[in-house]
């Protein structure tokens, strides 16, 4: 059963069980006052009933007017006797059926019930009393209940009547109160579907805090929000993963294809030439090394972008940027290389991993720049930071290099040789580094011509 036939159901039973509950109880409340409004009838009937029982208005028939509310009067003795009885009503033969033995009946605990009748009246209502004066005589008086009977009869006609006509108009109104109620959700329904289909933008509507509905709909839209995000970083990490390998497959094939190309001279009788063995059994060697730190920057990116835990100690980023550039002046004693740094910058990361960090980032900048290029490092807190800075003074990024040179395998000049530029992952290395240390790392122009790379770890808290 639909919702909507659910809520109509049930609306339309409560209400028939409150009608029910309703009619019953006027009917019965009815009927209560109207038992009691001739019970006070034939009380205040008795006197002129005495009256015409002991001859005072005639022997069986008496004229004039006949008491208020009763047809039937009688006189028992106390042995079951009857000793008189008057009809009041001329012509009338309707009588009370007595039984055979009056109840006990006290003057001030007066016995009244329903009897059956004849001549028409299927019941009577009779009132049973004591009278002393008489002797301790039984006074009985009854009065047709017709009257009563019929008024009951039309009531029951008229809440029957009523409450069918109250339960079918509530009905067809609840009907249409539901089904505009519900057409939100049917709308939401048509939503879902489109989204099932493959449109992740869809929206539900309503999506209003003001009613239930609309709450339902803030939160669809909220999940659908997550859903189309997750969708989205799952497309972009399948597309990043399929370039990678990719790329990876590109880098890997050109050393594998000169070993193999190596050990094929080895094959065709190189060892005859030693000269030629050499070159051959040291290009190996070569290509083997670069191959093999190729695989390394592979895993250790796979590492941590499963999020391995790093180490986590205090490091002082002033004393890595300082061996870097000791370093880089080895290797480039021609170089200017400076460093413009407070005296202690303290971060918590692993040692081992922000070298590599520093040390790529002035790589890159010896590899990427001319000969003689001054390099700048520098290290510095800002706003509850620390802040690390690599500039050059080269040809500089576009900003299309600038948003992709962090990517894996990425090369600014396609055209730049391998063996002099490195495999294309070490900038990618420094991004998942720093962003594993719960910080960031961006390139910017440098003023007055080249690249600044900028690195933002958190500061160490103090004990």
């Amino acid at each position: 059963m639909s919702l909507r036939a659910r809520l109509l159901v049930g609306l339309v039973a409560l209400l028939g069980v409150g009608l029910l509950v309703a009619d019953v109880a006027t009917y019965v409340s009815l009927d209560s006052f109207l038992l009691d409004r001739i019970k006070q009838q034939l009380t205040a009937s008795k006197p002129m009933a005495m009256d015409a029982l002991f001859g005072l208005r005639g022997p069986r028939h008496p004229p004039g007017p006949a008491p208020s509310g009763i047809t039937y009067a009688a006189l028992y003795s106390l042995d079951g006797t009857l000793i008189n009885e008057q009809q009041f009503g001329l012509g009338s033969s309707a009588r009370p059926v007595l039984p055979k033995r009056l109840p006990n009946a006290g003057p001030d605990v007066p016995t009244i019930e329903t009897v059956g009748g004849t001549g028409g009246v299927s019941q009577f209502r009779v009132l049973i009393e004591s009278e002393d004066s008489a002797g301790g005589e039984f006074v009985v008086m009854a009065t047709p209940l017709t009257e009563v009977q019929s008024t009951l009869y039309q009531l029951l006609i008229l809440e029957v009547a009523i409450s069918l006509a109250v339960l079918l108009a509530v009905a067809a109104l609840a009907w249409w109160i539901v089904k505009i109620s519900l057409r939100p959700l049917e709308r939401m329904g048509g939503t879902a579907a489109a989204i099932a289909a493959g449109d992740l933008g869809r929206r539900v509507e309503p999506a209003t805090s003001r009613t239930e509905i609309g709450r339902l709909g803030l939160a669809l839209n909220g999940m659908l929000s997550q859903i189309e995000s997750a969708f989205a970083e799952r497309t972009e990490s399948e597309r990043r993963l399929r370039r990678f390998l990719a790329a990876a497959s590109h880098e890997l094939r050109t050393p594998l294809t000169s070993i193999r190309g190596y050990a094929e001279l080895l094959r065709r009788g190189a060892d005859q030439k030693p000269a030629d063995a050499a070159l051959a059994r040291r290009r190996i060697e070569e290509e083997s090394m670069r191959m093999g730190a190729l695989v390394d920057d592979m895993l250790l990116l796979a590492r941590l972008d499963e999020g391995r835990p790093l180490e986590r100690a205090p490091v002082d980023l002033t004393a890595i940027a300082r061996d870097a550039c000791l370093d880089a002046g080895a290797v480039a004693p021609n170089r200017k290389i400076t460093l413009n740094a407070d005296h202690v910058v303290v971060v918590t990361g692993d040692e081992m991993r922000l070298r590599q960090v520093v040390g790529n980032l002035v790589r890159n900048a010896l590899v990427h720049t001319p000969s003689g290029t001054p390099i700048e490092v520098g290290v510095a807190r800002r706003n509850g930071s620390a802040v690390l800075t690599v500039a050059d003074h080269g040809a500089g990024l576009t900003s299309d290099d600038a948003t992709r040179v962090f990517d894996a395998f990425y090369r600014a000049d396609p055209g730049r040789s391998r063996d002099r530029g490195g495999s294309g992952l070490g900038l990618s290395i420094v991004a998942a580094v720093v962003a594993s240390h719960g910080g960031g790392v961006q390139a910017e122009q440098t003023d007055g011509g080249g690249a600044t790379f900028r690195v933002e770890l958190p500061l160490a808290s103090p004990n």
